[in-house]
């Protein structure tokens, strides 16, 4: 997804300072934000009081919404540098075109994993038909500097690994957890794992000490280490958990997002990773030039989200050390 807020605000992300050296309990306090002309998602990162969950730094909930009647998702296509976007589906259909020429369809339990890398454009849109219900998370995920500036990629994997116990079902998006390894391509240590819980479900959860952690309360409400989760709400960890203790007493679905803490300190502007502000406003100036990003197939050269102005103040990266 783009984000499509018309004057965006720079983000200045990564270093050690903001990262909990040990377990906590905190409720990240998320907004509202329109995507497109109708579409409303739940923003949880980058939120105020936490910018980054290891190299995750972007993330938008969306549903359940009856799109019934109406075109659904319309995200025209849009720019990318030096991230990865992980689009999780709990119901509905989106589909996926890029300026690699990928044209993919995919729908819930199904990962579409894009690398920005040096640059890429993209559209997403719903289907026609489409189902009626819409329902899922856009995720974007910072690259490592020894990999921004990769070729970009796009993948779909219709199927992935996970396991089941005492009434959980995990499927691993990215990453590793309890003995299962997602086919996703990361480029650094991290995890994100889809945690349906049936009703009465009381279950630990195994964890990477050396992560840090978050959980989004995707679909229904549930508890996580006695703190309530509820629906459209996330709830960052900390550091230094072996296992998560999660309930429900009734069907729900948490997306457990997680990893080596992010030390570079990057610049987060519009849909670009940078790390400098000049090279932000560089990324800008070469998308409404029509350089570097490409073209996406069936869409008139008017018909792309155009960059907003810049903000009036110097983006600088800026952080904590070690």
């Amino acid at each position: 997804m783009s984000d499509l807020e018309p004057r965006p605000s720079p983000h200045l992300l990564g270093g050690l300072g903001p990262v909990a050296p040990r377990p906590v309990l905190d409720l990240l306090p998320g907004k509202t934000v329109t995507l497109g002309e109708r579409m409303q998602v739940r923003r949880l990162l980058p939120t105020l009081g936490r910018r980054m969950v290891g190299p995750w730094a972007f993330v938008d909930h969306y549903g359940p919404d009856d799109v019934a009647g109406t075109d659904g998702m319309q995200v025209i296509p849009h720019p990318h540098t030096g991230l990865q976007t992980v689009s999780w589906l709990i119901e509905g259909r989106v589909h996926h075109k890029d300026s690699l020429g990928s044209d993919v369809s995919f729908g819930p339990g199904e990962l579409a994993l894009m690398t920005a890398g040096h640059g890429i454009s993209h559209s997403e849109q719903s289907p026609v038909p489409h189902p009626r219900l819409l329902q899922g998370a856009q995720l974007w995920v910072a690259l490592p500097d020894a990999s921004r500036d990769t070729a970009p990629a796009f993948e779909h994997h219709a199927a992935l690994p996970g396991f089941s116990s005492d009434g959980l079902t995990a499927t691993v998006l990215m990453g590793s957890l309890g003995g299962a390894t997602s086919p996703g391509t990361a480029w650094s240590p991290m995890v994100g794992v889809d945690l349906a819980l049936e009703a009465g479900a009381d279950v630990e959860v195994p964890l990477e000490p050396g992560f840090e952690h978050a959980v989004l309360a995707s679909s229904g409400s549930s508890v996580v280490e006695g703190a309530p989760v509820e629906h459209g709400s996330m709830l960052y960890l900390g550091t230094g958990r072996r296992t998560l203790r999660v309930s429900a007493s009734a069907p729900s679905r948490l997306l457990l997002l997680g990893g080596e803490p992010f030390e570079e300190q990057i610049v987060m502007w519009w849909n670009f990773v940078g790390r400098e502000g000049d090279e932000v406003a560089g990324f800008r100036e070469q998308w409404e030039a029509g350089e570097r990003f490409g073209h996406v197939e069936g869409f008139e050269d008017g018909e792309r989200t155009p960059a907003p102005p810049m903000p009036p103040v110097p983006l600088k990266p800026r952080g904590r050390e070690r």
